[in-house]
């Protein structure tokens, strides 16, 4: 596992969308559009308990995190890694406020909460900027 390339932390500091892969148990990979930020040297997204993403990474934790410029389609970083823990509670829930306020400039609407928020914390192995 590696330190956060300064690159990928400066994309995932912005307001740039990331498309997060996780395994099935299927065997099939599953991606959803993501909301993306960095701490440490993690990156962190932000799902609800109930969520397919969450349960598949509790099953097989290696995921995917491709972080698109949005001024440049062009440039974005491919993150290989794994998810080393989550957190819930408080903390979670002030993350996605906090990540809402990063895209939307407000707080995150509590009507769009269905079950539990939780982190993920991805902990990077692979790193590729283009």
């Amino acid at each position: 596992m590696s330190t956060l390339e300064p690159a990928v932390r400066e994309l995932a500091d912005g307001p740039n969308f990331a498309a997060f892969t996780v395994n099935l148990p299927s065997g099939r990979a599953m991606t959803n559009v993501v909301w993306v930020a960095a701490e440490g040297d993690e990156l962190l997204v932000n799902t609800e308990v109930h969520r397919t993403k969450f349960k598949a990474t509790e099953a097989d934790p290696r995921v995917t995190l491709m972080i698109m410029d949005k001024n440049n389609p062009y440039r974005f970083a491919e993150v290989r890694g794994r998810v080393v823990r989550t957190t819930l509670g408080p903390k979670a829930r002030a993350s996605i406020d906090a990540l809402s306020q990063k895209y939307n400039g407000k707080d995150y609407d509590d009507a769009n909460i269905a079950s539990e928020r939780v982190i993920l914390h991805v902990k990077p192995e692979i790193q590729h900027v283009h």
